[in-house]
């Protein structure tokens, strides 16, 4: 799609396992996407990005793909997904999937005719590599931790994965490997996809060399995304990938992107860029430990507003990325990036509005437009996540109490934005009539979406008319592609920038603070547009000289001259 395709949309992100359960099993499903479908169209959603929803063994939560052509039973039938597009089509709603194609399950039929025949030609499929005196081929960590490299039983060799050893890396210096994918992304275009979110993308590109590198740990081994780092490349089939595929179809493509160097930023999201767009997770990124969750520094208003500002400056000059405040990988944005005392539905639709009226397309995960919240977990075993159990595990290591670590991996699990949506206030937060595959957040029968269409003052109805806002005809434009320019960035509190085009200047200033503040405005107001906690205190008299009062966790949004 162009950039005038696109760049005014919105993006629901649905984790199926947790979205809604029709079958009683459990596990939510396509049947239960589909009848959700106009809820999603009053949001105002124009594309839904699914998380994978393919044939899996669920190691990693179906981004371990056992094959790329099949619906997971879990989640329905081919059938269905097909009645989902025709469906969701009829409300002008489009439907973009997860691609993951660094990897795929070690129960896809191409690694185990690799494993059936070692030195045949599916074994170049994957990176199999003869051991050292016994030992690996070298010293990477894999991002679950542990050793990259797993042995080829009956052989000397070992096969390369970056996430779980269930999870093999792909070889994509193999173009009949490269074709295999292309033709299968090809396949779901086809069908009536609109695009893809891309896992783990940059990881494509290996050094076929496998160097070691300086030990990081006291393991002895180094974090494999030291190689990614490393190596170049990565362009090269990036463009191949695009030419034979997203191309063609004018598709929508959003990467996952991590490690990717600053003088890059242009190839992958300028005018004819890799992507459509890439998620920015500047602020995501401040909560990073240097050895794992529980030495993650604590968050920092000043520090947070300073990252998503440099980053909307550096961005606005060669594209668009796409902005999240959580996702199906990260903790609730509301418990993650405001304080306790914030915690509440006026401090989740003054974040919320902050993410959806930057610049760059708004990307809303489920249950985000409830304010839902992390939930309480009580031991390790409630967690699925392999990820959580693994930093459960470095913590304890590093010397942190049960209660400790425990209090880390709550803060920081996955799992937190994997409780199930809360639809209502009955059993189950009306998700399932059976048993949930994973605890539902306890606090469903505060924070759930029935009570929320009958109050008017809801999170949910605020999100509705913060959609509306920036899809409306009179501000469409400026909040598509308008310039973002930071404004009162020298206060203890306040998150404040100027949205500006040819036509409109529009000012949005938000009160992160426990106290009240008062602000001096650049521009007389011409009027109000979006408030969150009903009148605007602004004063024009002569002796105040134009002044904006906000309130704790008040946030406000202004057309100014």
């Amino acid at each position: 799609m162009s950039r005038k395709q696109w760049n005014d949309k919105v993006v629901y992100q649905i984790y199926p396992k947790s979205f809604l359960d029709t079958n009683g099993d459990g596990i939510g499903d396509l049947r239960g996407i589909i009848s959700k479908l106009d809820y999603l169209k009053d949001l105002g959603i124009d594309m839904i990005w699914l998380s994978p929803i393919y044939k899996s063994p669920f190691v990693d939560q179906g981004y371990d793909i056992a094959d790329y052509y099949a619906i997971a039973e879990e989640f329905g039938t081919m059938e269905e997904f097909d009645k989902l597009l025709a469906e969701a089509k009829k409300r002008d709603i489009q439907i973009i999937m997860d691609l993951v194609i660094n990897h795929c399950s070690d129960q896809h039929e191409w690694f185990q005719k690799a494993l059936a025949d070692p030195e045949g030609e599916y074994a170049d499929y994957f990176f199999f590599r003869e051991g050292k005196d016994g030992n690996p081929p070298n010293n990477y960590r894999s991002y679950f931790g542990g050793s990259c490299w797993e042995p080829v039983p009956g052989t000397n060799k070992y096969y390369f994965h970056m996430f779980a050893k269930e999870q093999p890396d792909l070889n994509w210096e193999n173009p009949k490997l490269r074709q295999e994918l292309y033709d299968m992304i090809n396949w779901w275009l086809e069908k009536g996809v609109a695009g893809f979110r891309i896992d783990a993308i940059i990881n494509i590109k290996k050094d076929p060399t496998f160097p070691d590198f300086e030990p990081d740990g006291a393991d002895g081994l180094t974090g494999c995304w030291r190689m990614v780092e490393s190596v170049d490349g990565v362009g090269d089939l990036l463009e191949d990938l695009k030419k034979h595929t997203f191309q063609k179809y004018d598709a929508f493509t959003v990467g996952e992107v991590f490690n990717m160097r600053d003088e890059e930023l242009a190839e992958f999201i300028g005018e004819d860029g890799h992507f459509s767009t890439i998620f920015d997770f500047c602020a995501h990124n401040l909560s990073d430990g240097e050895h794992g969750w529980y030495d993650a520094p604590p968050l920092n208003f000043q520090r947070w507003r300073e990252a998503i500002v440099n980053s909307q400056l550096e961005i606005q000059n060669c594209g668009y990325e796409a902005n999240i405040i959580e996702n199906h990988d990260e903790p609730r944005g509301v418990s993650r990036f405001l304080p306790e005392y914030a915690r509440t539905p006026a401090g989740a639709k003054m974040l919320g509005t902050v993410s959806i009226l930057l610049r760059g397309i708004p990307f809303i995960y489920q249950g985000q437009e409830i304010g839902m919240q992390n939930a309480v977990w009580n031991s390790i075993e409630e967690y699925d996540d392999i990820s959580t159990k693994d930093q459960y595990r470095i913590a304890r290591e590093a010397g942190l109490s049960e209660k400790e670590a425990l209090e880390v991996c709550g803060r920081m699990s996955r799992d937190n934005a994997r409780t199930p949506v809360q639809w209502d206030a009955g059993e189950h937060a009306g998700f399932t009539e059976g048993t949930p595959w994973i605890k539902v957040n306890p606090n469903y029968k505060e924070i759930n979406v029935t009570d929320q269409e009958n109050d008017p003052d809801s999170v949910l109805n605020y999100y509705r008319r913060l959609i509306a806002v920036r899809k409306s005809p009179e501000y469409k434009e400026v909040f598509a592609s308008g310039k973002f320019v930071p404004v009162f960035e020298n206060t203890e509190s306040v998150m404040a920038f100027y949205r500006v085009d040819a036509h409109k200047r529009i000012l949005l200033a938000a009160n992160f603070g426990k106290e009240t503040t008062t602000l001096k405005l650049e521009y007389p107001m011409k009027k109000v547009i979006l408030s969150n906690q009903g009148s605007v205190n602004i004063d024009t008299s002569e002796h105040a000289g134009n002044t904006l009062t906000l309130r704790s966790c008040e946030v406000v949004v202004l057309d100014c001259e």
